[in-house]
């Protein structure tokens, strides 16, 4: 494997590039199309799709897509060096901030974005 991207399904893609951006300090790469924006997230490039409420997911039987909040085992964890600070510019962009905890190791917040994928914004001590 060479390189990796992550796409995020999202049913409004102006509100999406803002909020990655604002928010999470995302670089805007490109445009490719009307329903997908490529931003970079330094060594990563993450690739917001348009993507309409209740549309398929998929061709099996599965759920259609659905931007309440909601809970997958796989997830974004961003780690920062100021927590507080990327914690304010993510609820400041439209983002909810759901709770937290620290400890020794340093401290992480819980957060969702505005279309209901969670994440996690980790600051480790650096001792």
């Amino acid at each position: 494997m060479h390189s990796m991207s992550i796409s995020i399904d999202v049913p409004d893609l102006d509100s999406a590039v803002y909020f990655y951006t604002q928010g999470l300090g995302f670089k805007e790469f490109k445009k490719a199309g009307a329903n997908m924006v490529i931003l970079d997230a330094g060594k990563i490039h993450v690739y917001l799709l348009k993507k309409d409420a209740n549309s398929a997911s998929t061709k099996f039987d599965t759920p259609p897509r659905n931007y309440d909040r909601h809970w997958t085992p796989i997830h974004f964890d961003f780690d920062v060096v100021d927590i507080e600070k990327a914690l304010k510019m993510v609820v400041a962009a439209g983002g909810i901030h759901e709770g937290g905890e620290s400890g020794d190791w340093g401290s992480i917040a819980y957060c969702s974005d505005p279309f209901g994928h969670g994440f996690c914004l980790i600051q480790e001590n650096k001792e």
